[in-house]
């Protein structure tokens, strides 16, 4: 049975972009050399984060933007065999257009 996530207050669900697994110079780089991505394409938004004084703040970024991430930001997870991460609006650095 598939499941929709549906974050809450300000977070994202991002899935992660792959790297290329081979260098301008032709070298094939192996899976655990590999960086941990930064980059990424939203997949789920929250609705935003809530003022002290009850108002909502709309996030910034919608379902389908690429993202630019810090590196060691939110907590990643597995669905239907998918790599996704949750991360705060926040750890969010860049829009890619």
């Amino acid at each position: 049975m598939a499941r929709t996530l549906q974050p809450l207050g300000d977070r994202v669900v991002v899935k992660a972009t792959e790297q290329e697994s081979q260098t301008k110079s032709g070298l094939y780089v192996p899976d655990t050399a590999k960086e941990r991505p930064q980059e990424g394409v939203v997949v789920a938004v929250g609705p935003g984060r809530t003022t002290d004084e009850g108002k909502r703040i709309e996030m910034d970024v919608k379902v389908g933007d690429t993202v630019v991430y810090s590196k060691f930001a939110g907590t990643e997870f597995t669905e239907d065999g998918e790599d996704l991460l949750v991360l705060t609006e926040r750890d969010i650095l860049a829009k890619v257009n």
